[in-house]
Parts: structure tokens; sequence; C-alpha cells
């Protein structure tokens, strides 16, 4: 290292940067920077550099989210208009279409106070006779699943039992933030461990053949748990879970197969929470995973995303879209191309 300085990068934080000489007899190398970024966590909305909206759930959250633009000149907030045809509301709670029926809610455990003993609780049972998570941090999930069956509205159990990890709400401090070219991205405040839910989907529940201009809205999530099972992209596939049998309406899915539209979606254009601003990674921090609670309907079956690893404060969450290339089409039938800005080292260079 023959000279080391730093700058305040587009985001705010310093940037440390270095310029390297070759040693003698070692290959040559040309003048290269390498960057490492950090930044302390800000204290109060005074702190935020770039700060646009100090709550874009407008209260809604029991933890605010912040919105910082340090790229627009002059810096617009994600809320309001997004563009001449949508205009974006904040909702912490899922909506329905007016023609969506849920089922009607599961029969739940006997248990009393807390789930304790996974061989006489009817909710761990459709586990495969064992809790999904953990008590630590509050609870995490030991392992992707197919399916994760929690306890109900009619479980014997309190809220605060283990086996309803997934139905708290944000617990940590996230931020929306503009990028350059991902337009608006968000990361996390706090660290958060390997198996920790971060938030639930939301948006509007409806069926799929009722969307209009789909081929321009992109934030509209299918809920296909069985292409989820399945894998997306480079997932690994996993192996049958013993809950499957178990699961409404399971025989009619599989035999649709993948290759059918999947009947309901989440439409979170015009309304939704934080997770519409997450972006795409090719190598994400985050995955999706299928939960059942209220009713065991797998095609209504809740969209939650939990950390895949463990995540530093400040880095920006990702979860893998799962678009296969060339698979979406204009309203003139052509195949539509977006580029993929993710950065990852194995970034396929394109979103679809």
């Amino acid at each position: 290292v023959v000279h080391y300085w730093a700058e305040k990068g587009i985001s705010g934080f310093t940037v440390f940067k270095y310029r390297l000489r070759r040693l003698e007899g070692q290959p040559t190398l040309t003048t290269s920077q390498v960057h490492f970024t950090y930044g302390r966590v800000p204290q109060c909305p005074s702190e935020i550099r770039g700060l646009v909206c100090e709550d874009i759930s407008g209260g809604q959250e029991v933890v605010p989210i912040p919105a910082t633009n340090l790229v627009d000149d002059p810096p617009v907030a994600p809320t309001g208009k997004l563009n001449f045809l949508i205009c974006y509301q904040y909702s912490k709670s899922m909506k329905f279409a007016r023609n969506i029926k849920l089922p009607a809610n599961a029969a739940g455990c006997d248990c009393k106070g807390l789930c304790w003993d996974p061989k006489t609780c009817a909710c761990a049972r459709l586990n495969g006779s064992d809790f999904p998570y953990v008590h630590r941090d509050g609870g995490r999930l030991i392992e992707a699943k197919h399916v994760v069956f929690e306890c109900g509205p009619k479980c014997g159990c309190d809220p605060s039992c283990v086996n309803r990890t997934s139905q708290r709400g944000l617990k940590y401090r996230l931020e929306v933030f503009r990028t350059p070219k991902k337009g608006w991205a968000v990361r996390s405040w706090d660290f958060i461990p390997a198996g920790a839910p971060v938030c639930e989907y939301i948006g509007v529940l409806t069926r799929t053949e009722e969307l209009d201009n789909v081929s321009e809205n992109n934030y509209i999530f299918d809920i296909d748990c069985l292409q989820t099972m399945r894998g997306l992209g480079g997932r690994e596939r996993r192996q049958l879970d013993a809950s499957l049998p178990m699961i409404q309406n399971m025989d009619k899915i599989d035999e649709q197969r993948s290759d059918s539209v999947p009947e309901f979606c989440i439409d979170a254009a015009s309304i939704g929470n934080v997770a519409r601003f997450i972006n795409h990674s090719c190598e994400p921090n985050l995955f999706i995973q299928c939960v059942l609670s209220a009713h065991q309907d797998i095609k209504l079956a809740r969209v939650m995303l939990f950390a895949a690893d463990s995540i530093p404060p400040l880095q920006e969450l990702t979860y893998d879209y799962g678009y296969a290339l060339d698979s979406v089409h204009g309203p003139d039938g052509k195949v539509k191309k977006m580029a993929c800005y993710c950065g990852a080292e194995g970034c396929r260079k394109r979103l679809f």
C-alpha cells in the first residue's frame, strides 16, 4: 500500500481507498483501489443524511422506517405518486380483492401458554413432529422448509409462542434508500441473525387472471409455493417434507405443475409494505418461505422473507426474484429484457 485516503460514498458512508504497488518478484499489479465501507448507525432522525421521510409507514409499524435519498436532485421520497398511473399507499396488513374469500380457520392445537412438546402439539405434527423455530433471538427458523405451519387463531397457546415467530411484525430498524441504478432499496441498521424473519410481502391478494397491465407491474408476487419448494434458479432442491401430504389442495396443485400460472398473487403496486422496496440479487441474503397459520390452503400461503445468513448492519437486503430468462413478454408478445445491477460475483446480468 503506497497511498490511502478516505472519501464520502454516495450513500453518505466513509469509503477507504488504497493504492497498491507491485513488490519485487511478484506479478505485475495495475494501480487499483480496494474499497471497504462502514458507517455509524444514526441515533436520531437529525443524524440521517439525505432524509426525505422520517417514517414511510406513517406510524403503522412499531419501528419507524426512514427513507433517504442522496441520488436525486431534488431528492424525492418513496411515498405519494410513483408515476402518473400509480399512487402508492403503505399498509402493514394484507388487503383482499372483493372476490377473494379466505378459508375457514384451522382447528389448531390444544397447548396452553406456550407450545413445548412437539409430539403432542398438533401444529408441530404438521411440521414433521418438530418445531420449525428455535427460541434464540426471539425465534429463528432452523432451516428452510417446503411450508412452515404456525399456530393460528384457534390455537390455545399465547402470542409469545415460538411457533408464531413470523406473526410479530417488524423488529429490526429498516431504512429505505435510493440507489443510482436500482431505484429504491432496503437495508437494516441492526444485525440480523441467520434464520430470523425480516418481513412479510404485503399487498392486495387477488386472482392472477384479473390483473390488468401485468407486464407493466413490477410489484406482483405469485403465490406459487410449489415452485418455491422445487427451488428458484440455482437453489438446491429440497427433499419431500413430511408435512406435505396433509396440506389442503396439495394434490390438485401438484397436478397443475409449475407450467400453469398460479391462481393467486400479491399485488403491491399501489398498496404494500417495506418488502416492495427490497431488490433482487443473484446472490441474495434473504430467502422466501411459505407460511400457513390461520388456514391450510397452500394456494393462499403467507409469503415471508427470512435471513439466509447473518447480515451485518447497513448491508442491502435482497432476495432472488426467481425470473427465468426470456420468461417475461410485453403487450406485443415480444420478450422483455431487464438488466440486473445486483453487483454479485455470479450475477446473471439480466433480471429476466
